[in-house]
């Protein structure tokens, strides 16, 4: 049997005050973590359901939904959909009220024609419940109205900069604008998970817009590909804003750790003074003493790591089951706190926040080399 292990058995260190700081410390990291997570998932889900990943523009409107070269867009790398798609702004009238709306046509059944599917917040104000008619009005050349039937009630995570979006059928909105089947504002491209994070959703867009630049027959207009982070710009500069106050909250709470594992490992040191004495005076250096008292404080960290994961986690799972925290949507854009667990990225700062923490311990070891066996070690 090894001597480190073996007497790192035998000593037992009630760090209990230690265990607690530790456990408190990741519960923060991982739920810091968790939190930040849950907010960048329900935005850029919003974002893609509003807008998609990626928007397909032409210099003017409308655009052709399916230019010569569109088989080569549909088949490119990554690309899981593409829908035409018209934004039209409008007004609502209600009953007591106008409230200002941008409205999206998007690919429905002929039967679905005149229906609309209308955000929370405007069923609110408007006093509308599925079934009940909406008039909206459209400013072009001429006043237009179009009187659609509520048919659906959804709950909107993100709006298009403040303007809360109205769905109808593209059929609609292409006679509305006087354009053909084949006509639209832009084309939506939504493309699969592994193409979602900035740089390669940056670079997917560059590719679909050389793409149609290469292969545009002459009377085509060429076209220009723009991610959702392009076109909301701000709402990630937000999430970046986020991710940054988490890593600092990271750092925080392992040198709180550490700090807090330091105190108590002093404590464990000079109440074992005598014992650290007399293992030098067997003949055990000062490195093998430092790696048994670090291996006590290793399992004292270890233990405070799990307890706070767990925690951690369970406090996830009740907040991603009821919703138990609530956030004014005005300003978070959510009605909660979103959670999301990265396991691979936990699993990665648990190490590295455990790495950190014995680092740190590595400072109160240096005491060991200071004990002098003659003064400690009493013969009775």
């Amino acid at each position: 049997m090894k001597a480190v292990p073996f007497i790192a058995g035998k000593l037992r260190f009630k760090g209990r005050l230690a265990i607690v700081a530790i456990s408190v410390s990741f519960f923060v990291m991982i739920l810091s973590l968790a939190v930040s997570g849950g907010f960048r998932t329900e935005i850029r889900s919003g974002i893609a359901d509003i807008a998609g990943d990626i928007q397909i523009n032409g210099s003017t409107e409308p655009i052709d939904t399916h230019p010569s070269y569109y088989d080569k867009l549909a088949a490119a790398e990554g690309i899981e959909s593409i829908s035409p798609v018209i934004w039209k702004p409008g007004i609502v009238k209600g009953e007591e009220d106008i409230c200002g709306v941008m409205v999206k046509g998007i690919p429905m059944p002929d039967s679905c024609s005149l229906q609309a599917i209308i955000p929370r917040e405007l069923a609110r104000r408007m006093k509308l419940k599925e079934g009940d008619a909406m008039t909206t009005w459209f400013v072009d050349e001429k006043l237009k109205a179009r009187r659609f039937k509520v048919t659906g009630i959804n709950e909107s995570i993100v709006d298009a900069n403040g303007a809360m979006i109205v769905r109808v059928p593209l059929a609609d909105l292409q006679r509305l604008c006087g354009w053909g089947p084949e006509e639209a504002s832009a084309l939506e491209v939504n493309v699969t998970p592994a193409f979602k994070e900035t740089w390669p959703l940056k670079a997917k867009a560059d590719e679909l817009s050389w793409l149609s630049y290469e292969e545009h027959a002459e009377e085509e207009d060429i076209l220009h590909a723009e991610t959702a982070h392009e076109r909301f710009s701000q709402l990630f500069d937000w999430l970046n804003l986020i991710d940054f106050n988490v890593l600092v909250i990271i750092l925080l709470m392992t040198v709180v750790a550490g700090f807090n594992m330091i105190s108590g490992l002093l404590i464990l040191l000079f109440r074992h003074i005598s014992t650290i004495g007399m293992l030098k005076s067997m003949g055990m250096g000062n490195r093998a003493i430092a790696k048994v008292f670090l291996q006590v404080a290793a399992r004292i960290v270890l233990i405070g790591t799990l307890i706070g994961n767990a925690a951690a986690l369970l406090f996830c799972w009740l907040q991603d089951s009821t919703h138990l925290i609530r956030l004014n949507p005005v300003n978070y854009f959510v009605s909660y706190v979103p959670v999301n667990v990265n396991w691979g990225l936990l699993l990665t700062v648990d190490i590295l926040a455990f790495a950190g923490i014995m680092l740190l311990l590595l400072i109160p070891t240096l005491f060991i080399s200071k004990v002098d066996p003659a003064e400690t070690v009493r013969v009775k």
